[in-house]
């Protein structure tokens, strides 16, 4: 994504700015009723973009950076003097940077030595903290040998850790568990391609090989975004990719199949991003009453030849055709360059 990447994270920082977020919780004294106010003013100002028509890379930034505020500051309000020895990692697609209103918000909190029992209470005070404000959050606990172990035994626990991104507490652990999980020393590159392609196989299956059934899956179906997610899973392990524009920078994607991945990416954002907020929960689905409600938030309406529905679901199966060949052309690609090179 390069600029355009660096364009989405200035303008989610300039939405909620770590400066705005600490001043709306200061003058609420730090309190639950602050935290709370806080995040459904966030919620409500990402509504209110979203219909705006920012883009909704802008928005998934977005949401991820209120997020990371009110996460450290709750980190300082339970843990006031620091913590040796512990660090708050962002996981999965939050490590990524990229929330929607209901996604998944998984934290790992990484500890060494004897501090996860000496600040135990502390943590647990934080963890009900987030419940209070309506922040669920899932939480695991390792240590860095424990991640080693537990990734190299699991390609899903590895993919997560793969993402992750450091929050606050000790940054020097959470690099000791970056460079532990290098793939000289778990996951070789063509185990993981392998196994990730293998992992896109069976959930196609699990979609009959299809995303254009009646009601898709944005994220999980053929075309969905997990694919977009698989091809950035493999570049980041075959050559440290932090971006998708880096396939371009590498000669696997023109600036044409570029733009059409991350207008594609970008489509997919926005109609996820819209059943979240019709539903008020984690909604990937476009069921039929969900399909006629999103076209009208897209601006859709219906004219002699086709309803506004009808108009809006031959855009999206466009959409994920165009992105279903790209996955197919840069898994080949991949294939040639990891598990046949020349």
């Amino acid at each position: 994504m390069g600029a355009e990447i660096d364009l989405a994270d200035e303008e989610a920082s300039n939405i909620f700015s770590a400066q705005r977020i600490r001043s709306r919780l200061a003058q609420g004294g730090y309190s639950i009723g602050a935290f709370r106010d806080t995040l459904a003013w966030g919620r409500d100002r990402l509504y209110s973009l979203f219909h705006e028509g920012m883009p909704a890379d802008s928005l998934v930034h977005a949401r991820s950076h209120l997020v990371d505020e009110v996460l450290r500051a709750s980190w300082q309000k339970f843990l006031p003097d620091g913590a040796a020895g512990l660090a708050l990692v962002a996981v999965g697609g939050y490590g990524r940077g990229e929330l929607l209103p209901h996604s998944d918000i998984d934290i790992l909190l990484l500890h060494k030595g004897g501090a996860l029992e000496q600040h135990r209470s502390a943590l647990e005070q934080m963890t009900a903290f987030g419940w209070d404000i309506g922040l669920e959050v899932g939480q695991s606990a390792r240590t860095v040998e424990e991640c080693v172990e537990e990734a190299g035994k699991d390609i899903t626990i590895i993919t997560n850790l793969l993402e992750a991104r450091w929050l606050t507490g000790d940054e020097e652990l959470f690099r000791a568990m970056q460079q532990a999980l290098t793939p000289d020393t778990v996951w070789p590159v063509k185990d993981f391609f392998e196994a990730k392609k293998a992992e896109q196989a069976a959930r196609h299956r699990k979609y009959d090989d299809t995303g254009y059934k009646l009601e898709p899956n944005v994220k999980e179906s053929p075309g969905g975004l997990r694919d977009i997610h698989t091809i950035g899973w493999v570049a980041k392990r075959h050559f440290g990719a932090q971006t998708l524009a880096e396939l371009r920078e590498r000669g696997f994607l023109t600036k044409h199949e570029c733009d059409e991945l991350f207008a594609g990416q970008d489509f997919l954002w926005r109609v996820r991003f819209a059943l979240h907020m019709l539903t008020g929960r984690h909604e990937d689905r476009l069921l039929f009453d969900h399909q006629i409600k999103v076209a009208e938030l897209f601006g859709y309406e219906d004219d002699d030849k086709n309803r506004a529905v009808e108009q809006f679901m031959q855009l999206y199966y466009r959409t994920i055709k165009s992105l279903s060949c790209l996955n197919d052309m840069l898994l080949q690609l991949f294939e040639e360059a990891i598990v046949h090179p020349q």
